[in-house]
């Protein structure tokens, strides 16, 4: 049975207190929309606790009858309170965050790889995300320079595919590219120069990783000097580049595996 909460303050929902204006937490993070807490139900991501509206839990009902967590409920008005914002769609999860994957661990399987450098936002690493695990991309590794991407609203956008995908941190940068070139990896840098090779005839390699920069001053200097190639988007009518989330689902799109 849910436990009804009637105080804003009430500690058994201080994970989600205050959402707005808080930094991530370092042993938790928060899931939101019932289509991303329905995934995260089939993932093997551990939940800490659900926060609903009653129009929320009505939806979710069948499936948290199994789920061994408490299952918090308050009135629409007082989860605004709680979190800080207006929550319109009533399902809030806060979910443990589990050890980062180790990269050499996952080369031996992989076939396509996304690498980014400096996007702190959030929105973009979230439909990235999503992308890559739609067209077939095996992993995305995040240089250190890169925000959370477990950050509620780059869950959001990612549709639950998160927790699909396994999502790499590095420690260091750019030496990673050092370890997939030794493992037979060709790397991509995705630059709007005119001196690239034009993405759309250049030949795919059996093992590529994709790397892409933050919107703006994209690539440093020295990732693109440990790539192997550079290549770009050929652009019409003297636009000169895309938003990250478009340029990079066009890229994976170009290199994605037959399916």
């Amino acid at each position: 049975m849910p436990t009804a909460i009637e105080s804003p303050d009430d500690p058994r929902v201080a994970d989600y207190q205050g959402l707005r204006d808080r930094p991530e937490a370092e042993g938790f993070f928060i899931a939101e929309t019932e289509l991303v807490v329905t995934r995260l139900l089939q993932s093997p991501f551990q939940v800490r606790s659900f926060l609903l509206t009653p129009k929320g839990y009505d939806k979710l009902h069948d499936q948290l009858a199994t789920v061994d967590a408490p299952v918090y409920v308050a009135a629409p008005a007082l989860v605004e309170q709680i979190v800080g914002f207006d929550l319109h769609r009533g399902v809030l999860a806060s979910v443990a965050r589990r050890p980062p994957p180790d990269l050499a661990g996952l080369l031996a399987d992989a076939r396509r790889l996304l690498l980014i450098e400096g996007s702190n936002d959030l929105e973009n690493l979230g439909a990235v995300i999503r992308s890559a695990r739609g067209l077939g991309f095996d992993a995305v590794v995040l240089a250190p320079t890169c925000a959370d991407p477990f950050s509620r609203r780059s869950v959001r956008v990612s549709m639950g595919e998160i927790f699909r995908l396994p999502v790499v941190r590095a420690r260091t940068w750019p030496e990673p590219l050092d370890l997939l070139h030794e493992c037979g990896f060709e790397t991509w840098a995705l630059t709007p120069s005119p001196s690239a090779a034009d993405l759309f005839t250049i030949p795919r390699p059996e093992k590529l990783a994709l790397v892409a920069g933050a919107e703006g001053p994209g690539l440093t200097d020295a990732t693109l000097r440990h790539c192997r190639h550079r290549v770009r988007i050929p652009m019409h009518h003297g636009v000169d580049s895309l938003n990250l989330g478009h340029a990079i689902a066009i890229a994976m799109a170009v290199a994605s595996p037959a399916v």
